[in-house]
């Protein structure tokens, strides 16, 4: 019998501070220490997405727009995701801490090759259970899925559109022009 030793937060926050991963986008998955890892095309649809979502947020004023460098604290883990909206009426001014201590109201992750289908469900079903809504896009098979919670995942395909909801009334993100070369 194997037994894996999770570590806890305090330990990766250690592991995260020491001067080797200065450099390296770490993140806290599973009692796991995960290091981000993409690559051009994924970084390419996630600053459309970014772009998009930070556009209609700052023009609505509804709150805080972070990029692939902006970390959340979500169900006792650290996660960073590709974009991140909190609102102003959760949080009026924006975080400055490394972490920001609230979940974001919405995380955009983009899933690039190095991405472990597991870390991504853990990362959904910690974010549904801190009450964020989840887009997960997938640049190679041209598709998103949508995860909130009570309701079951939705996939869209290139054709279809995000739509911000309730969260971002008004909102919409074609897929065919996120995706676009």
């Amino acid at each position: 019998m194997v037994t894996q030793t999770r570590l806890s937060v305090e330990e990766f926050e250690r592991i995260a501070a020491l001067p080797e991963n200065a450099d390296k986008r770490l993140e806290f998955i599973g009692g796991e220490v995960i290091e981000v890892v993409s690559n051009n095309y994924a970084s390419k649809i996630a600053l459309r997405m970014a772009a998009q979502i930070s556009i209609y947020v700052e023009a609505h004023e509804l709150g805080h727009v972070t990029g692939a460098d902006g970390g959340y604290k979500v169900s006792g883990e650290d996660y960073i995701p590709d974009v991140g909206f909190i609102s102003k009426v959760r949080q009026p001014k924006s975080s400055h801490d490394a972490w920001n201590p609230q979940p974001p109201d919405l995380a955009v992750e983009v899933v690039s090759p190095t991405d472990l289908p597991k870390d991504i469900t853990d990362k959904v079903v910690s974010y549904l259970a801190a009450g964020t809504l989840v887009w997960v896009i997938y640049p190679e098979k041209q598709q998103a899925k949508v995860y909130q919670a009570g309701k079951p995942p939705q996939t869209i395909d290139v054709n279809g559109v995000l739509d911000g909801g309730k969260l971002l009334p008004g909102l919409t993100v074609a897929l065919k022009d996120i995706f676009a070369e």
